[in-house]
């Protein structure tokens, strides 16, 4: 690399690290409240990072099963079984990987949701048991839950030829004539009677009301709504009808147990621990250290950022996994340096060292990220609530970590080859 190239390519990659740290700190709003174009900001308490119940608080339900007084003991366990697992299918389809579903006796479930206030709020969204109905203008129901095959959100074109995300329902086989005769009658019906519709009812809530022109003869149905609400309702719809009645016995906003205190020591000992870490890589590793302190502000920059628009939420156990992969990057960094090192010792000139000192590196640096990245996904579809979220931020740790130190500091330290910095002693020998 020419020493202009060098020149260039050092300055872009210190302007990226300062831009996305920016970016991360204070967004990127364009229009009224980011109406034509948001990055949140890592501070935005709506849109940014989301914090988990140990830190913000939030909402416990305590639901119970209604359940017939005759049901025997292994019915009951095997469907309570199976309302844990839906309501886990729903918190996730929710994005609360932070959330903490578990059984309470034989026939109670509690829940714990960070950043929901109104317990009311959260009782709508996971108690429901999804009974869905299509039910024509006298009352009659035409179709039920039972009848669809799957639920989907898509973008499709309404009715006054707009582009809007609606929702598709797959309707079975067996269930086309019915709802083609149901469609003909209401059609039949006439626009002028305003009768001529099927109501979409879920547990007893209209949620839309749409006109019938004409016959439909076919097994796939779109729902006309509110576009906001058009993923939440294919969710609900998917994640299955639960087993039984659920009555929430008690809901309550909690306060934050550990609370803003516990967050910012986490963060102050994070800051603390790696402001640390970079003045030891200086003075021990010299320049290399250096490019090694850059690259993490990238990693910093870019790590809040993925969480930002991944949309997840952060408690202490997701803070450890942030940490932990830090503490990864930092570790690949020293086997790079030390592996130059030896090099240098063995008399090659320093941009020999570099290229030979990355690729011996290299497959070491492979062995430990992906190991630890195999088990950060084994957790994540395994783990629920805060194991969860801690896996989700180890491995996005890891991958990022991973780029940032063998992409961005070989890059650097190329740069630095490149302006011709040979003097061995800069680079720690």
């Amino acid at each position: 690399m020419s020493k202009t190239k060098s020149i260039i390519a050092l300055f872009l990659v210190i302007l990226t690290v300062v831009g996305l740290c920016l970016v991360a700190w204070f967004g990127i709003y364009i229009g009224k409240d980011g109406s034509t174009f948001k990055i949140p900001s890592v501070r935005d308490d709506h849109a940014g990072i989301k914090r988990g119940l140990d830190l913000v608080g939030g909402s416990i339900i305590t639901y119970q099963a209604v359940v017939d007084e005759n049901i025997s003991e292994a019915d009951l366990k095997s469907g309570m079984d199976s309302v844990l697992a839906m309501m886990v299918n729903r918190l996730t389809a929710l994005k609360y990987t932070e959330a903490n579903c578990y059984l309470s006796g034989n026939n109670r479930i509690t829940i714990e949701i960070p950043s929901v206030k109104d317990p009311a709020e959260a009782i709508k969204k996971l108690g429901a048991t999804a009974k869905l109905e299509f039910v024509d203008s006298d009352g009659k129901v035409v179709l039920t839950g039972d009848d669809i095959d799957k639920a989907y959100a898509d973008t499709g074109v309404n009715s006054l030829s707009q582009q809007q995300m609606m929702v598709y329902l797959n309707l079975k086989k067996s269930a086309v004539s019915k709802f083609y005769e149901a469609t003909k009658a209401a059609a039949a019906k006439g626009s002028s009677s305003g009768k001529n519709y099927i109501a979409i009812v879920l547990d007893g809530e209209t949620i839309s009301q749409p006109f019938v022109s004409t016959a439909i003869n076919s097994d796939v149905c779109q729902i006309e709504g509110d576009p906001e609400q058009a993923i939440y309702l294919a969710n609900i719809i998917n994640s299955g009808r639960l087993p039984f009645a659920l009555k929430d016995i008690e809901s309550r906003t909690v306060g934050a147990s550990l609370g803003a205190e516990a967050l910012s020591t986490s963060v102050w000992a994070a800051m603390i621990g790696i402001v640390l870490v970079c003045i030891f890589m200086i003075v021990f590793y010299k320049l290399p250290g250096l490019m090694a302190t850059i690259s993490l502000g990238m990693y910093a920059g870019l790590i809040s950022l993925i969480y930002v628009l991944m949309g997840v939420n952060i408690s202490l156990p997701g803070v450890a996994g942030i940490i932990l992969s830090i503490g990864m990057a930092v570790d690949a960094n020293v086997v790079i340096f030390e592996r130059i090192k030896e090099e240098l010792r063995l008399g090659k000139t320093v941009k020999a060292a570099v290229k030979s000192g990355f690729s011996r590196a290299l497959w070491a640096i492979l062995d430990s990220n992906i190991t630890t990245a195999i088990a950060a996904i084994v957790l994540i579809f395994l783990g629920t609530g805060p194991i969860k979220g801690f896996a989700i931020t180890l491995l996005t740790g890891v991958i990022v970590s991973m780029f940032t130190s063998l992409a961005v500091t070989r890059l650097l330290l190329n740069c630095c080859v490149g302006l011709k910095v040979n003097n061995i002693k800069a680079y720690g020998a």
